[in-house]
C-alpha cells in the first residue's frame, strides 16, 4: 500500500494519525489512505516500533503488507497538538497495542489515546473493536455515547459509556462506529467534525 499524495480540498493542510499494527482490516484502510488523501490531509500511520526503523504488517483478510516508520512513542504532546485526528481502527490493532511489559504502566499507545482525550482539539475516531485500546482507561469513555462491534457492547457498558444503537455516534470530539465494514460513514463523520471545528 503506498502513500497516495494530498490534493487540494477540505482538509487541506491538517494531518490525522492512524494507529497500525498487524491483523487490520485491509479495506478499511485502504479506504483511509484515499479518502483523507482526496480531501487534502495527511495521513500518519504510527505504531510502536520496538527500535526498528519500519515495520511491515499484515493483514487480516489478505496479509496485505502495510509499513510503518512512525512511532506512537515519539509523539510528545507538542506533535500531538498537530494531528487534528487520532484514530484507532478495527481488527486487532488496538489489542496488540495495548500490550504493556510493565503491567503497573500504560501502554504506550493507551497513553497516546489518554493524551489525546484530555485536548479536545483532537478528534478521537474509533471504530469497532479499536475501544480495547481504551480500555485501561475507561474514564475517558464514562458516560459518552458510544457505537462499537456487537461482540464488544458489555466491555462499553462496564467501562461505563452509553452503547448508542446507530452505525456512527458523535459525543462532542468523539466519534465511533460499529464495524470495520462501516470505514466509510466513519471517514466521512470525521472530515465532516473536522470541517466543522476548523480543526
Amino acid at each position: 500500500m503506498a502513500d497516495v499524495p494530498a490534493r487540494d480540498g477540505v482538509l487541506t493542510g491538517k494531518k490525522i494519525a492512524i494507529f497500525a499494527e498487524s491483523d487490520f482490516y485491509e479495506p478499511e484502510i485502504a479506504y483511509y489512505q484515499r479518502r483523507f488523501a482526496e480531501e487534502g490531509a495527511r495521513v500518519d500511520f504510527i505504531t510502536r516500533l520496538w527500535g526498528n526503523r519500519s515495520i511491515t504488517f499484515s493483514g487480516h483478510e489478505y496479509r496485505a503488507p502495510l509499513t510503518v516508520n512512525r512511532s506512537l512513542e515519539d509523539v510528545n504532546d507538542r506533535r500531538l497538538r498537530e494531528y487534528s485526528a487520532l484514530l484507532v481502527p478495527s481488527g486487532m490493532v488496538a489489542d496488540r497495542l495495548r500490550y504493556t511489559e510493565d503491567i503497573e504502566q500504560l501502554a504506550p499507545a493507551t497513553d497516546l489515546l489518554r493524551r489525546a482525550f484530555a485536548r479536545s482539539g483532537v478528534v478521537k475516531g474509533i471504530i469497532c473493536h479499536g475501544m480495547w485500546l481504551a480500555s485501561s482507561i475507561p474514564y475517558v469513555v464514562q458516560g459518552r455515547k458510544v457505537v462499537c462491534h456487537n461482540n464488544l457492547i458489555g466491555d462499553v457498558r462496564n467501562m461505563g459509556a452509553s452503547y448508542v444503537d446507530q452505525d456512527v455516534v458523535v459525543d462532542g470530539d468523539l466519534v465511533t462506529a460499529r464495524t470495520g465494514d462501516h470505514c466509510h460513514l466513519f471517514a466521512r463523520t470525521i472530515i465532516d467534525e473536522l470541517v466543522l471545528r476548523g480543526a
